[in-house]
């Protein structure tokens, strides 16, 4: 990689769910729409990420954990999310941004047979359409769920980081388009310490239940491109709570069936001298 690795923070406790990331990445990258049906579980129409859904902001209703209405204000903090949905104060909405994670150790990368998936010189993984031959081996080895096929195309679609625009100096457009400032863009590593000084920010306002999630280069994916701050557990984002590169397991795979070929052909061998030697008598 050529440049500073870039990506992106998504402080959750800050999303209001305008949805406005979600439309500005249509809108640039032409995506097509993917549907305006309610699920009736809530005030969500694109349900989660896909081929045709690149950003997908989650709209998630709960008990409150401490009977409070809304998040303090925090100094160095873009605003509050309100999350009071009605007079009762006993609920409260969770919402975030959700979008490929653009992992350190992409296993979409290990699969991808055309070289169609690649890494570019800004640390993102992008899939290159006019190479894809639709094989489908990139959506399950994703931990995450993910790259898609799109139906009717077979080809397979997700976030880009808008790689053009990143080429031109430009921000992503979902994290220009953020009235909140809670989907940020810049250098990975500056992102990892601003996000600990937020969550350091939001424990000293009584926010005990943030946490991050996908910033720890230790983790099983060596950490994510695309990291957030979260207020309950990862599982409540429908997301995986120790998510693992699934390829972690390829080399001592290969290792082993490479063990077995090799006693398969000196068995092998070992058969044949003992039929030539017989022969000989």
């Amino acid at each position: 990689m050529s440049e500073e690795r870039v990506g992106f923070f998504t402080d959750t406790s800050v999303c209001i769910g305008c949805k406005a990331c979600e439309v500005a990445c249509k809108e640039w990258n032409a995506v097509p729409e993917d549907g305006l049906s309610l699920t009736a579980m809530s005030y969500d129409n694109t349900q989660a990420l896909g081929a045709s859904t690149w950003r997908h902001v989650a709209f998630i209703e709960q008990p409150r954990p401490d009977g409070r209405t809304q998040l303090p204000v925090v100094e160095g903090g873009s605003t509050a999310q309100e999350t009071a949905v009605g007079g009762d104060g006993e609920l409260r909405w969770l919402m975030s941004s959700d979008v490929c994670k653009h992992c350190t150790h992409a296993a979409c990368l290990d699969v991808c047979p055309t070289g169609s998936l690649f890494r570019t010189e800004f640390g993102t993984v992008v899939v290159q359409e006019d190479i894809c031959n639709g094989c489908g081996y990139c959506v399950p080895a994703c931990p995450y769920g993910v790259i898609e096929q799109r139906p009717h195309d077979g080809r397979a679609f997700k976030c880009t980081m808008c790689y053009d625009r990143l080429g031109a100096g430009q921000e992503p457009a979902c994290a220009k388009a953020c009235p909140t400032e809670s989907i940020q863009f810049g250098p990975l590593d500056e992102l990892r310490e601003r996000a600990a000084l937020r969550v350091d920010q939001l424990h000293e306002a009584g926010v005990a239940e943030a946490r991050l999630y996908g910033h720890d280069p230790d983790d099983g994916v060596g950490g994510d491109g695309a990291f957030f701050l979260l207020l309950d557990e990862p599982e409540v984002y429908g997301l995986p709570p120790d998510p693992v590169v699934t390829t972690r397991d390829l080399p001592a795979m290969w290792k082993h069936a490479g063990v077995a070929a090799l006693s398969l052909l000196g068995g092998v061998a070992a058969c044949f001298a003992a039929t030539a030697g017989r022969g000989r008598r």
